[in-house]
């Protein structure tokens, strides 16, 4: 409705500044004596309401003879009447009209009399004759009618450049009704959208832990398992530690590089063609994904607002959020931008023991003033970045002729694709994924989901400008504060 009432609302403004919708003036030529329209019957029920203080339908119609030496007529009146003065007279009657390219198709009426000149006749409804253009203008109403366009003296051999306007009133009431409909319709669906996210995020809210609850030393999970009760950060006997000592003393602790945190293991075994058709078998996320990204910009437009006002992220929709965000990443990983698993994707946005998994830390706090720029100016210079490495760094053009002519398109070849496709067809024909290979293409998902992070407002920490490479999250060490 909304997509309709804009619509609606564009035709309306677009309307000339004489209030018509006037087509472009065209050609007509016949040798005959006239050009008639069609009959076109207006329904016997068919009544313009009186006293509505707005105009439902006018038609224009204007004629100029291509002679300017010549008189031209135009008028309309009732069929009876048109084809008795016409009976035996030799006229064209419109058949078909194409607009592209233009082209008419006349019907020829034989005969062998020689009408008397139309402005002499009394019988038309709206009627025109003169040099230069000639315009009548019709209220429709109810009956046969039917467009008559004669040389003025009757003469035979009528060439006009027609053109046909109509105005009316309704669309833009109409326009306002579609507006507000689904304006409020939209609003419905706003609010059904945020209750069902804060419904699932509350599910995905981590239980809250006890001291002594022997949940809160998690172990280091399987390789090629996540842990899902566990923290974002890894334990020490997972994660790869940046600036490692040869010992970390009990003063120091690990903290990680940014507040996401993304993992993805390689699987032992993999199948040589498999990948070949992962995207195919992904096709049922891809449908729930993309209802589901719908619902993330709704729920990060609402906590964009809720930020601004009250410096917190809404806790239920921010779960929610970080879980459309692991399921779009356990997807890609699987299909597309990593094919490093021929596990099938669970359908959840909860936390599970695939290979691939993704969190983000709550913030307890957010900066009011960040949230006007951190998706948009503050983080230009990440995504002119991720441009060149998973839009598209490089385009290739090729030739292309069509009925309206010939012309070149292109398209952009990502880095990331590239690196996933060599991947493949190494796996396709040696049966191994290259680890190095692989480590690479993680560290280009880590950065942009980083970025993507930040730029849903999740977090204030500006993401890293470094490809931190391998299937697990790296850590700084820091020292404590004791």
């Amino acid at each position: 409705m909304l997509t309709g009432g804009t619509a609606l609302a564009v035709v309306t403004a677009a309307q000339q500044d004489d209030g018509y919708f006037t087509s472009q003036a065209e050609t007509f030529a016949v040798d005959s004596y006239a050009i008639t329209s069609p009959n076109f019957d207006v329904g016997s029920d068919f009544k313009v309401p009186t006293g509505v203080g707005f105009d439902i339908a006018t038609l224009r119609l204007q004629a100029t003879a291509v002679d300017s030496g010549r008189d031209v007529f135009i008028g309309i009146a009732p069929q009876s009447d048109v084809d008795a003065y016409l009976a035996d007279v030799n006229h064209s009657e419109l058949r078909d009209v194409q607009t592209t390219p233009f082209r008419v198709d006349y019907l020829n009426v034989p005969g062998n009399q020689t009408p008397g000149a139309p402005v002499d006749e009394g019988f038309w409804t709206q009627s025109a004759s003169g040099s230069g253009t000639q315009e009548i203008i019709w209220k429709p109403a109810a009956g046969d009618w039917s467009v008559v366009v004669m040389n003025a003296d009757a003469s035979p051999g009528v060439a006009v450049d027609l053109a046909a306007g109509v105005h009316t009133d309704l669309l833009g009431p109409i326009a306002v009704g579609l507006l507000v409909g689904g304006g409020i319709l939209f609003l419905i669906g706003v609010f059904l959208v945020v209750v069902g996210a804060i419904g699932l995020g509350r599910q995905l809210a981590p239980a809250p832990r006890t001291p002594g609850d022997a949940a809160a030393s998690p172990q280091p999970p399987a390789f090629g398992r996540v842990n899902a009760t566990a923290p974002i950060t890894p334990p020490m006997g997972a994660v790869a530690v940046t600036r490692a000592p040869a010992s970390v003393s009990m003063a120091e602790s690990l903290k990680p590089i940014y507040p996401a945190a993304l993992t993805g293991h390689l699987d032992p075994v993999l199948s040589r063609g498999l990948w070949l058709v992962k995207w195919l078998l992904a096709i049922p996320h891809f449908v729930l994904l993309a209802c589901l990204w719908f619902a993330f910009i709704v729920t990060t437009i609402v906590a964009a607002f809720a930020i601004l006002f009250t410096g917190r992220y809404p806790r239920s929709i921010f779960h929610f959020n970080v879980g459309v965000l692991r399921w779009s990443w356990r997807v890609s990983f699987y299909a597309y931008s990593a094919i490093g698993t021929d596990r099938y994707p669970p359908f959840t946005l909860a936390r599970t023991d695939y290979p691939a998994d993704f969190d983000v830390v709550y913030p307890e706090r957010l900066s009011r003033g960040l949230v006007l720029v951190k998706s948009w100016l503050l983080a230009i210079p990440h995504l002119l970045l991720l441009t060149a490495l998973v839009g598209g760094m490089s385009t290739w053009a090729y030739p292309w002729r069509g009925d309206d002519g010939a012309g070149s398109g292109g398209d952009g070849v990502s880095l990331l694709g590239v690196l996933v496709v060599v991947a493949g067809v190494i796996l396709l024909f040696t049966g191994r994924y290259q680890r190095p290979l692989f480590d690479f293409i993680m560290g280009v998902n880590r950065w942009v989901f980083r970025v993507v992070t930040y730029t849903a407002l999740m977090r204030d920490e500006y993401p890293p400008f470094r490809l931190d490479q391998g299937a697990i999250e790296p850590a700084s060490v820091e020292a404590n504060q004791g």
